[in-house]
């Protein structure tokens, strides 16, 4: 068994057959060289451009599980950055920041249909029928529309890429909305997973992406934690207003 991703020896460090120092540091930035580990070769610009724009997207959104999880974790251990994060980090999953990794199945699913149209419908009857929700689709804050995925579609368009995983979201959309007879966004994930899977992202590694990115949002959280103590008014709102009482008799 080998690997192809990463070696050093005494005097040099190869990443994916270039030299760390020679070839990468100073001369490609972090999202040319984190797609460089994913996806086995240095992107075009414009890919590396959509790349960016997805990290961008994900990387916060205020007071969520995996910031409030974050600050708690570090207050129990300050002075550990590394147990904060990771403990905001597990919260990313198929509620919160996730997602795209299901919506990218479904997309991966539904480009070599011959009539999308009706596959549109079959997915959202399917997903109505199981009263499971479709990945990539509502928000419980940005009502009626989410604000970043027409962003990040312009920032596809603009990097010239083909568009088709683009075209069979809204044309799930379009579906999603009949289905259930009103308008349900796009979210922000949801556009990621199109993004992602045009410019040749395995899906199986999509939720990495976003976790890679939730990591620089912790950060600053830790940085804010360390002057305001927050997750300590956090503690003490919790206690006020979920007080204990005995159960019933």
């Amino acid at each position: 068994m080998k690997t192809h991703i990463a070696g050093s020896d005494a005097t040099s460090i190869r990443l994916r057959g270039r030299d760390l120092v020679e070839e990468l540091i100073g001369k490609h930035g972090f999202t040319e060289v984190l797609y460089l580990l994913t996806c086995g070769r240095l992107p075009t610009p414009g890919e590396a451009r959509v790349l960016d724009a997805c990290l961008v997207t994900l990387m916060d959104h205020g007071w969520t599980p995996t910031s409030l999880i974050a600050r708690l974790a570090y207050d129990s251990a300050p002075g550990q950055a590394q147990v904060g994060i990771a403990a905001g980090l597990l919260a990313v999953g198929d509620v919160f920041a996730g997602t795209m990794d299901g919506c990218a199945r479904l997309l991966a699913e539904g480009i070599d249909k011959s009539d999308k149209v009706a596959w549109c419908r079959e997915v959202v009857q399917a997903h109505r029928t199981l009263r499971k929700p479709i990945p990539g689709f509502g928000h419980p804050f940005h009502k009626p529309d989410d604000p970043r995925p027409p962003r990040l579609f312009r920032v596809a368009a603009e990097c010239g890429v083909q568009g088709h995983h683009i075209a069979l979201l809204r044309a799930l959309g379009e579906a999603v909305d009949a289905g259930y007879g009103r308008h349900l966004t796009i979210n922000a994930t949801g556009a990621i997973a199109a993004l992602l899977l045009e410019i040749g992202m395995p899906v199986s590694i999509m939720r990495g992406i976003a976790v890679v990115s939730r990591s620089g949002g912790l950060a600053g959280h830790l940085v804010e934690e360390q002057q305001t103590h927050a997750a300590r008014e956090i503690w003490r709102i919790t206690d006020e207003h979920i007080p204990y009482e005995d159960p019933p008799a």
